[in-house]
């Protein structure tokens, strides 16, 4: 990156469990871009009081080429500074905290850089699934109520931003992903290559961010000591996993009934423009 050249951040915001690391490696596979995953873990770099898979590259662990050597300098637009460590120009970051993609997007501003935003929203009865999955033992009634507040959260950062942004459904990405990974890129201003779909065709060192996508980013770089791990919820259904880009529609089979009926009567007429396939 040229010392004085206009730098892109692109944010993705949205609950959690809706594709947001697939889509951030995708974006990242873009020519001059970098995926640093969850952004807001930067925070937590070599800050040996966090737990070490808050503060270290998913992929690579503590030996990463990048992140074993970053500084945040709080004083400077964090983009700008990820740019010039990595000689990117288009920062991918999904965080999808509202206050922290308004802080990095008004150092873009403050520095005569570019801020983009994507809304990405999934059927919330897959969102909840994971969630169940991922954590059982917290109560189904708060995990739905804490999605709608989330989807909520981000519509109403999506309404009030000012600049390029879209909106898209985790469904139709994964489905047909060509021609809506165009349409991101030519509403954030991206040079759009197909060789973006294999997410996986170049190194990653993502901070936070999907345990599963990223094993399958590893594998496919060969990278047989990473540091990302599988646990046993999603061991079967990842290992034998296919490279690229498919649709995960596992909450249909694994959605209890009892959780199904909660999540229609707490959130049926909230999911109605978010349902998939029906």
């Amino acid at each position: 990156m040229a010392q004085n050249e206009t730098i892109t951040g692109i944010s993705i915001c949205g609950a959690g469990h809706s594709g947001s690391t697939l889509l951030g490696m995708v974006l990242g596979t873009a020519p001059d871009a970098f995926y640093v995953g969850e952004g807001a873990k930067i925070r937590y770099l070599h800050d040996e009081k966090k737990p070490l898979k808050k503060r270290v590259c998913k992929i690579c662990g503590e030996p990463c080429p990048v992140w074993s050597k970053f500084h945040w300098d709080r004083s400077r637009p964090l983009y700008r500074q990820v740019a010039e460590h990595t000689g990117a120009s288009i920062i991918v970051d999904s965080t999808k905290n509202p206050e922290w993609i308004d802080e990095r997007t008004a150092e873009l501003r403050q520095s005569g850089d570019r801020s983009a935003l994507v809304l990405l929203l999934r059927d919330g009865r897959a969102v909840i699934n994971s969630r169940l999955r991922k954590y059982p033992e917290r109560d189904p009634n708060q995990q739905i109520t804490d999605w709608m507040a989330q989807v909520d959260r981000s519509e109403a950062l999506f309404e009030a931003f000012e600049g390029p942004k879209i909106r898209i459904h985790y469904e139709e990405f994964a489905s047909t992903p060509d021609p809506v990974v165009r349409r991101i890129c030519e509403v954030a201003g991206v040079g759009y290559q197909s060789g973006m779909l294999d997410f996986s065709s170049r190194p990653h060192h993502p901070l936070g961010g999907n345990n599963g996508t990223q094993f399958l980013a590893a594998r496919e770089q060969a990278a047989g000591d990473s540091f990302v791990s599988l646990p046993n919820r999603t061991r079967d259904y990842y290992k034998d996993h296919p490279a690229g880009i498919s649709l995960d529609l596992r909450w249909k089979q694994e959605l209890k009934p009892e959780h199904a009926a909660l999540f229609d009567q707490v959130a049926g007429r909230f999911n109605t423009a978010l349902k998939w396939g029906e």
